[in-house]
């Protein structure tokens, strides 16, 4: 039907095998093509909206996310799995002013696919539901782990070999704490039950370990600071640091310019 409807637009088009295409002589045919390539965009358009429509009549979505009005839009707490699901959807988009996402009927196949997800995103997304997880979790074991975890961080120590402490000053790659700057070492040694807790990689250590003071590298020294020419081994993982590679510094590059973003944004905010 779409190649009758085009025969009869241009009547003196002539197909080519070699191209496997129509070719249009004339000097308007690329506008004259535009315009009846955008008809028939919305002829198609038209046409899939009416078979979402009856697919929808014959297998609706009842749910209290879903509004049905000249298209269907979907309202949900703020979710990524929603907001991923409904990219995936053709023709799905926000709109600023309704403040919901708007999916023509013609999509409504992949919409009645992905709602199951959707939905399911969306109820434990909702306040009371984020809520009543959050007290469930208060007091799990995993949360206790987390908190004495972020404690030991907020200490700012790590434990180094006593005989191959890294090069104070400069950044190096840690096991825990990705790519930091020592400024000293205590020498007081480092408890076993604290390796167990907190640092597993040097369980196996033969060797002393001493406590040693680091701070987060700042983007002019992981700038200034060259990478090293091969991955770190066993022996580099055992021991706890090593010089970064090129792909350790780019992570640690970009996390350094968004606290630095953030730094300025805060700072040029006015206060009351």
């Amino acid at each position: 039907m779409t190649i009758e409807r085009f025969r009869e637009e241009f009547p003196r088009a002539r197909w080519s095998d070699e191209r496997r295409s129509w070719f249009v002589s004339g000097k308007t045919a690329a506008r004259r093509i535009d315009r009846w390539l955008t008809r028939e965009a919305e002829l198609l358009a038209i046409h899939g909206d009416s078979k979402g429509r009856d697919a929808f009549a014959f297998d609706p979505i009842s749910s209290p996310y879903l509004e049905i009005a000249d298209d269907l839009r979907i309202r949900t707490p703020y979710s990524k799995t929603v907001v991923r699901e409904l990219h995936e959807i053709p023709w799905a988009s926000w709109d600023d002013e309704l403040r919901a996402w708007r999916v023509p009927f013609r999509s409504y196949e992949e919409l009645r696919r992905r709602w199951p997800t959707i939905e399911e995103a969306a109820r434990r997304s909702e306040p009371e539901e984020r809520k009543r997880r959050r007290e469930a979790e208060r007091d799990s074991e995993a949360q206790r782990t987390m908190r004495l975890r972020y404690a030991e961080r907020r200490r700012h120590r790590y434990p180094l070999p006593a005989e191959d402490l890294p090069p104070m000053d400069r950044p190096v790659a840690t096991e825990q704490y990705g790519v930091v700057v020592f400024t000293e070492s205590s020498g007081e040694l480092v408890e076993p039950s604290v390796l167990t807790a907190f640092y597993p990689h040097a369980m196996q250590a033969d060797f002393d370990l001493v406590w040693g003071t680091w701070r987060s590298a700042t983007l002019t020294e992981l700038v200034r600071t060259w990478p090293a020419r091969r991955e770190a081994g066993p022996m580099e993982h055992s021991r706890g640091w090593w010089q970064p590679t090129l792909a350790e510094l780019r992570v640690a590059r970009r996390n350094a310019r968004a606290i630095e973003r953030r730094r300025r944004s805060r700072d040029l905010s006015p206060t009351s």
